[in-house]
């Protein structure tokens, strides 16, 4: 299978006539402007497991760095102990328990380690970013913008203000269905309009963000506008007063499609991707996603679905272990078609893109 610069990609979308062109970002997305803050090792190394140190021994026993792995691991633990141990009632609780706190370890040390604010990311990134979301969310064929990603640099990017030098770069499209508050317009936080502001919105986060909080009758996005705080700062004053952003990060892919589904917001933007999916006319790209099967719950719907082709950004060589991988996940997506909607998979070399520099 031939792989294609990423402009390439772009303009065989285009010569095909395809009416919108979605994204997916994965996340190669956040790891390919901060590195050293977005990799599971990065966040492994600064979480706190003070007050849980069997959860440190569980990474070490299991020889993984990866929290939703380690999350799945002690659930399903949990599940099997009834059986093997059934004495001992006692793990299984505990089990459940740590699991549930690594989840808000993990929410912490995202906080934690995040940057502080835009700031810390340069003109020259959010421009190269902004003129990479501009052929989704900026030409004619504009589409949505689907995050699997927790944090706010894809926010952060379509908040910035566009940099007047990229004249080629209309201005971007961006509707995320949050507006003010009916009963508090002065808050300092906005709420999502659910079917009322359904009509425009084109970006989606699929799996919850750090600045999504649920306050049980509404859904508040906070903004630094409304308040003059970091986003980040009045995350982390949030979770030290038990409040906690809407963040799926359950292990499998059945758990996040458990969560998703007990979720308004979530149910919804799922919603919308299997709608986008079953359009004919449309294409997806799919870049920094590596097609892991703990989100087959996103995967299946493009497997399922009736648009006819589906761009894939690889990262490096070819022939390498992950790459393999992802390919046989990208055609086995296709190989899920019904014959009548046959998915095209085309590579393209993700690096191309240019997205942060």
């Amino acid at each position: 299978m031939p792989i294609l610069s990423f402009d390439e990609a772009i303009a065989d979308a285009k010569a095909l006539r395809f009416s919108k062109k979605h994204l997916i970002l994965g996340n190669g997305f956040s790891i390919g402007c901060r590195a050293d803050i977005f990799h599971y090792a990065s966040l492994f190394e600064q979480a706190d497991f003070s007050k849980i140190p069997q959860v440190k021994a569980a990474f070490d026993q299991l020889g993984s760095q990866d929290f939703e792995y380690v999350i799945r691991s002690l659930e399903n633990a949990a599940d099997l102990l009834p059986i093997y141990a059934p004495d001992n009632p006692d793990a299984v609780e505990l089990m459940l328990e740590h699991a549930t706190l690594l989840k808000d370890i993990l929410v912490k040390t995202i906080a934690d380690n995040h940057p502080e604010f835009p700031a810390k990311i340069n003109d020259e990134e959010f421009a190269s970013c902004q003129q990479f979301l501009s052929h989704f969310l900026g030409d004619v064929q504009s589409g949505s913008v689907f995050t699997l990603n927790y944090d706010l640099l894809l926010y952060w990017t379509l908040m910035h203000e566009e940099d007047p030098l990229l004249a080629d770069v209309k201005t971007l499209q961006k509707n995320d269905g949050f507006g003010n508050d009916e009963d508090n317009p002065n808050a300092d936080y906005v709420v999502w309009q659910g079917d009322t502001g359904a009509r425009g919105t084109n970006l989606y986060y699929l799996h919850g963000a750090l600045h999504l909080f649920d306050a049980g009758a509404t859904l508040q996005k906070y903004t630094w506008i409304r308040k003059g705080v970091p986003l980040v700062d009045q995350a982390r004053e949030a979770m030290e007063n038990d409040k906690f952003p809407l963040f799926v990060a359950e292990g499998t892919s059945q758990q996040k499609n458990d969560k998703i589904h007990h979720n308004a917001y979530l149910f919804q933007c799922l919603k919308v991707l299997t709608t986008n999916a079953n359009r004919g006319t449309h294409c997806f790209f799919l870049f920094g996603h590596s097609l892991a099967e703990n989100d087959d719950h996103i995967l299946r719907k493009l497997g399922q679905g009736k648009f006819k082709k589906l761009y894939v950004g690889i990262y490096g060589e070819p022939e390498s272990e992950v790459n393999q991988s992802i390919i046989a996940r990208a055609n086995a997506l296709s190989a899920m078609r019904n014959e009548l909607f046959p998915l095209e998979i085309c590579l393209f070399n993700s690096e191309t893109a240019h997205v942060w520099r």
